[in-house]
Parts: structure tokens; C-alpha cells; sequence
């Protein structure tokens, strides 16, 4: 279109290309604000889940070239556009967009030019502050570092806002769906605990312990040793400050190192990797299962909890983006993966559970959560990153309410002579 052309032609121009693009979409139960007022209300009789807010002419060519859902987020969080409600909503009009059958050709390159105002020119789209350009070979204790350390460094203050008290940064575990994060996150530390059934004096291992939340909790109600292994200052930090203000420091600890760099063969009853093996990456996963069992002793127990894909499914929704974004270089495998590298590696496979529902919860309580302290966490990040967040949230939330992906929580032993030392049934692990 000529750069000549009015802002009301751009206006109609624009609410034209969307009304042709989601001519198909029943019920559109969203609004359409562009940055001249004009509206293009939710269908009759449906609620606003969201309205949808264009905050320039070129805002749409800005979303949609090259088309792919990466390009539409970046344009969220460059700040073309805003989302003002539900976010989560908002994923799935993406997936009707890229994976529902558009009219042919509605997104090629001629059609937006001829249709749609020219998009400022801002060069190459820029990477998360916290995520830079990574060096090395992937999945290197070097990469490892550059590609983790920076997420979970953004600020402790920040996760402080929207994670539960004990800063557990992994799925909870809800008995009932209107319970609070805090109550279920308890619960599922108290899970993990159960599954390993940990005893008075045993060593636990606990690898890419986050916060410090599991240690904490295991060295305060089930009166073991504990260690806490994370490769992130900010964390180690923060869980050692944690533990000593409890008066545990003799009990337990978090120590910097990657999980490669423990040398205890044999010293410790029990292992859990609790949200670490998506970063551990396939070609790595025979390397972290030796490690485990070298590390533990005959008859003890490992419990690997790890968010999946489906062997059967494409790439999971929104995962393009959090790759870029939120957790470069980490990789997600189909279960049947893990079970079998860990069984080549010696270990007994005991128990798998998928918990998958409680993951699509205990993501909308974290975005619920940031949402509702958007102001304070822009202030100590910035607006770019505050909108990272938000996206991946709900991209996740988003994702496990659909099945793409999943997560499970799996139980390995290692033989003592043939003899697991376990009972005969889980009942012990259902209490409620």
C-alpha cells in the first residue's frame, strides 16, 4: 500500500484482513481494538475472553510475516500488539491461525503486502535480556550454564511475586482443582517424599534443586540429609539464606555444581531430579542416568519428574517461542525415552504417573499470580520481559490443557541382588 494511504484506510484495511482470516472461526468469543478506537466486537451472544489491541497500522504485518506463531509472539512482546484478558484465550485463536486451515494464501507474502500497511523496520527481533547468544557445544557444563543460569537469575525478587513461599518453580499437586498454590505445592513436595519414601538418617540427593524447596521440606519433615545440587549463584543463595533462618544448616545444604561434577559413588540413599532433565537433552540422558546410579546405593531410589512430548504429536504449542525466549537448548522427549535409557543404565523401572492436569492448574496460578503484580514485576525487570513471562505462561498453561506436552513423574530403582527393599504396593503413597 503507498505510504500516502489515510490512517482510516489502513483502519478498514486492517479489520477487513481480519474478518477474511477468521471468516471461519465460530464462536470468536474476542474483540478487536485498533489504535484509533475503532472495535470489532466478540461474536453476539459470546463473552469477551479478550480483546485483542493493535497498536499501529503495520501491527499485522508486523504478526504475520513470515508466518508462524513465533513471529506473532515476538510482535506481542516487541510491543505491536497487547493482549488485555485472558492471555491463555489468546493461544488458542494462535493455534486456529497456524494449525486450523486458513483460507490458501492469506498469509503469503503478496497477499499481506497488498492488503496491510508497510511494519516499522527494527532489524533483527532481539533475544529476552536474559537469554544471550550461546557458545560452545550444546548441553556442555559451559553451554549448560549459559543457556540456564540467566532464566533463574532474573531476579529472585520477581519469582518472589507470583511462585509460593518455598519458591518451587515446578508442577504442584492438587487433591482438589480449587485448591491454593501454596497448599498444593506442599503436597507435592510431600508426594516426591512419599514416592521415595524417605526415612529418618537416609542421604537425599536432590539434582537441579531450584530454590531449595525439596530439601528444605525433606530435612524439616522427614528427617534426612539432604543436598541440594543447582548450577544458578542466585538460587544457591537464596536456599542456603532459607536454611539457616530455619536453623537446618546442619541438615541440610544447597551447593553450586552441575550434576556431572558430583563425586560420591555410592553416597546417597535416594536421587530426585525434579524439572531438570529437560535440560539435561537426549544425546546427554545415558550420562545422567549413569550418574544417578553410580551416585546411589544398592537399593536406592530415583524419581525423575520431567516435562514431555508425546512420541505421536508435533512440536507442542508455543514451544518455538519458549525455546527462543525462556529456555534455550532444552529439549523435550517422549517418556518412553527416559524409561528406557535409565533401564539400559541398570535401574528398575518401578512407577510412572502422568500429572498433567496438575501442571495446566499450577501454570494459570502463576500467571494469575504475575498478572496480578504486573506493575511491580515491570518495575524490577522491565516491560519486555514481563511480557516474556506472561506469553510463556499461558503458552504452557495453554499447551498441557491440551495434551502438548505432558509430564510425568517416574520411579527407578536400583537392585540390591535382585531385591528392590520396596513394598508390595503404593497404598502408602495415597494418604488422602
Amino acid at each position: 500500500m503507498p505510504s500516502t494511504q489515510t490512517d482510516e484506510t489502513h483502519t478498514q484495511a486492517s479489520l477487513s484482513f481480519l474478518q477474511h482470516l477468521l471468516n471461519d472461526l465460530h464462536p470468536r468469543d474476542f474483540a478487536v481494538r485498533l489504535w484509533d478506537g475503532s472495535r470489532w466486537e466478540a461474536e453476539p451472544g459470546q463473552p469477551t475472553c479478550f480483546t485483542l489491541v493493535l497498536e499501529h497500522p503495520g501491527a499485522l504485518r508486523q504478526m504475520f510475516w513470515p508466518p508462524r506463531s513465533l513471529t506473532t509472539c515476538e510482535a506481542y512482546i516487541n510491543g505491536d500488539f497487547d493482549i488485555e484478558g485472558d492471555v491463555e484465550a489468546f493461544w488458542s485463536l494462535l493455534r486456529y491461525i497456524y494449525h486450523g486451515g486458513l483460507p490458501k494464501g492469506m498469509l503469503e507474502r503478496k497477499s499481506l503486502e497488498k492488503r496491510l500497511a508497510p511494519f516499522p523496520s527494527r532489524g533483527e527481533p532481539r533475544l529476552s535480556p536474559h537469554v544471550g547468544r550461546l557458545e560452545g557445544a550444546p548441553h556442555s557444563p559451559e553451554r549448560d550454564r549459559q543457556a540456564v543460569v540467566p532464566h533463574y537469575s532474573v531476579s529472585n525478587d520477581f519469582y518472589a511475586l507470583w511462585l509460593d513461599s518455598r519458591m518451587v518453580y515446578t508442577c504442584a499437586y492438587f487433591i482438589t482443582p480449587d485448591q491454593d498454590i501454596e497448599t498444593a505445592q506442599v503436597q507435592k513436595l510431600d508426594h516426591v517424599c512419599r514416592k521415595l519414601r524417605l526415612r529418618p538418617g537416609q542421604r537425599l540427593l536432590d539434582l537441579g534443586c531450584g530454590w531449595g524447596g525439596l530439601v528444605l521440606h525433606a530435612a524439616r519433615h522427614y528427617g534426612v540429609e539432604a543436598v541440594g545440587i543447582t548450577i544458578t549463584p542466585a538460587q544457591a543463595e537464596w536456599a542456603n539464606r532459607r536454611i539457616r533462618e530455619a536453623g537446618l544448616a546442619d541438615h541440610c545444604r544447597v551447593q553450586l555444581g552441575d550434576y556431572r561434577e558430583i563425586r560420591e559413588p555410592g553416597g546417597f540413599d535416594r536421587v530426585a531430579a525434579v524439572g531438570l532433565l529437560e535440560h539435561v537433552g537426549e544425546a546427554m540422558l545415558p550420562t545422567f542416568f549413569q550418574q544417578a546410579y553410580e551416585l546411589l546405593r544398592p537399593g536406592g531410589v530415583l524419581l525423575n519428574h520431567a516435562i514431555v512430548e508425546r512420541a505421536t504429536d508435533p512440536q507442542p504449542v508455543g514451544w518455538p517461542f519458549i525455546y527462543r525466549h525462556v529456555f534455550p537448548d532444552s529439549e523435550l522427549l517422549p517418556v518412553v525415552t527416559s524409561l528406557r535409557v535409565g533401564e539400559m543404565s541398570g535401574f528398575e523401572i518401578r512407577d510412572v504417573e502422568c500429572i498433567r492436569e496438575h501442571y495446566a492448574l499450577t501454570l494459570r496460578h502463576w500467571l494469575r499470580g504475575l498478572e496480578a503484580r504486573a506493575d511491580e514485576a515491570r518495575r524490577l525487570t522491565n516491560e519486555f520481559t514481563y511480557r516474556v513471562f506472561r506469553l510463556y505462561l499461558a503458552a504452557s498453561a495453554f499447551g498441557f490443557e491440551i495434551g502438548q506436552p505432558s509430564i510425568y513423574q517416574s520411579v527407578f530403582v536400583k537392585l540390591d541382588d535382585g531385591r528392590s527393599g520396596l513394598p508390595l504396593t503404593r497404598t502408602d503413597w495415597y494418604p488422602h
